[in-house]
């Protein structure tokens, strides 16, 4: 089962689509809702920050695997302004938006891997994964 698929984030609504699909990947893969929760929840962080800072990006999902594993790769890619300072936006209760200020670094504990290239003017890609245990 190898996919990609990708969900346009151009609205509010987009950022439901992008987590409905995100879960339905992730119980087609295996895992467990505990997980399927976490996919969920980082996949909700990725695209709001998307629809608030960015305006429009995408959402993709790739199925990964090695000799002993399969997993969700979520890859949130825009071209927005983007990141200034990513040390700044990875600490915990940052936020420029008033919220909890939990959004990227609280990604990155729900996920296995996480990885962030910006580029001021240009936009941002990151890319999560998750392994099914």
């Amino acid at each position: 089962m190898d996919f990609k698929s990708c969900v346009h984030i151009r609205q509010e609504w987009d950022i439901v689509g992008a987590r409905q699909l995100g879960r339905d990947k992730a119980k087609e893969l295996g895992f467990g809702t505990v997980d399927q929760a976490r996919i969920a929840t980082a996949i909700s962080e990725l695209a709001r920050n998307i629809y608030l800072y960015a305006g429009t990006g995408k959402i993709c999902f790739e199925t990964i695997e090695d000799l002993e594993h399969k997993g969700l790769e979520i890859i949130a890619k825009d071209e927005g302004p983007g990141i200034r300072d990513i040390s700044q936006v990875m600490e915990d209760g940052y936020s420029t938006s008033g919220g909890l200020g939990a959004g990227l670094p609280g990604v990155k504990r729900l996920m296995d891997h996480f990885d962030i290239i910006s580029t001021h003017g240009e936009g941002t890609e990151i890319r999560t994964s998750k392994w099914v245990r």
